[in-house]
């Protein structure tokens, strides 16, 4: 197998499965079975798991700027493929940092480029003071409630249905 075919090998069988167990519950093992490459081909490749994370998630969501977090579509996505699959590399890089100092910046660029600077342009073009400063409160409440929803330690956030939760963050990180 050629080194890009063994690349994107890898980057297909991690898209694949993070989709399907998400980050934790994902192997490097299980990512070279899925792939037919040796596990060693991760670290070269990617610099490890989190690398190929963060790679995955790259293609899946692509180059483009998406929509801010204050749309309910972009919102229900991501509430629904953080429940599918846990706060991967990204959404954990918010509260606590990776042992890799690589990715960790890569981490914290993502987590910027995909929420962050998006609710400050609106904060921005909406007229609202220091737009930053509200895009990384929004960013930082939303990331909470994210992964104090898988955590037990909030029930009835734990139970509350997606859309009924989109409503009352909408709500909450908008105001």
């Amino acid at each position: 197998m050629t080194r890009g075919t063994a690349r994107d090998a890898l980057l297909s069988a991690a898209t694949a499965l993070f989709g399907e167990r998400g980050y934790d519950r994902t192997t490097t093992r299980d990512l070279a079975d899925r792939a037919g490459v040796d596990a060693a081909l991760i670290a070269r490749y990617f610099g490890g798991k989190p690398g190929l994370y963060l790679a995955a998630l790259q293609v899946e969501l692509g180059d483009g700027t998406p929509p801010d977090l204050l749309q309910p579509e972009r919102m229900a996505g991501l509430l629904g493929r953080l429940d599918a699959r846990g706060a991967g590399p990204v959404f954990q890089s918010a509260v606590r940092a990776h042992d890799d100092d690589a990715v960790q910046v890569a981490a914290r660029e993502a987590l910027h480029a995909r929420v962050v600077t998006p609710l400050r342009d609106r904060f921005a073009r909406d007229g609202r003071d220091r737009p930053q400063l509200r895009a990384e409160l929004a960013a930082a409440a939303f990331t909470g409630v994210v992964l104090g929803r898988g955590s037990g330690a909030f029930p009835a956030l734990e139970k509350v249905p997606a859309d009924d939760l989109v409503a009352l963050l909408t709500d909450l990180l908008g105001g």
